[in-house]
């Protein structure tokens, strides 16, 4: 009687931690962001959030949103044109891209306003101290290995 009893707990108490796996799967993947490329850790980012966030951050006029998300546009553009060009080494793909990004906040920085050149120029160093921390090894380095 008590190994039926002992049987039917187990049992239980197995259903009811798959069941918690399969919501704790499923939440985890509604949990990210609803835009087709998968949002900031899974894709490049999208021209229209990208806008919204620096419109938060910046106070951005109508006309600035509408200026920057089409700068925003045209990076992303040509971003994924670079990904696709297969004739380019990594790190002369990277230099492009380091390029672009260049061009880009140089671009959104002339729309701005001297108070909200200020907040940008912050956000930049952190971004840049961000970038620092967690970037590419340096030269002396060996590259990770390919999988």
């Amino acid at each position: 009687m008590l190994k039926k009893y002992l049987l039917v707990i187990l049992a239980a108490s197995l259903i009811a931690s798959g069941a918690t796996l399969a919501l704790a799967q499923d939440s985890s993947s509604n949990s990210q962001p609803a835009q087709a490329n998968g949002g900031w850790h899974h894709g490049p980012p999208d021209p229209a959030q990208r806008t919204q966030e620096l419109t938060k951050k910046l106070n951005l006029t109508a006309d600035q949103q509408t200026k920057v998300q089409s700068i925003f546009e045209s990076e992303h553009s040509q971003m994924e044109t670079l990904r696709q060009d297969s004739s380019l080494s990594q790190q002369d793909r990277r230099s492009k891209m380091m390029d672009i990004h260049k061009t880009t906040d140089t671009q959104i920085r002339a729309l701005l306003d001297p108070d909200q050149q200020k907040t940008w120029d912050k956000m930049q160093a952190s971004r840049e101290q961000w970038g620092r921390r967690h970037g590419p090894p340096s030269g002396d380095q060996a590259p990770p290995p390919q999988q």
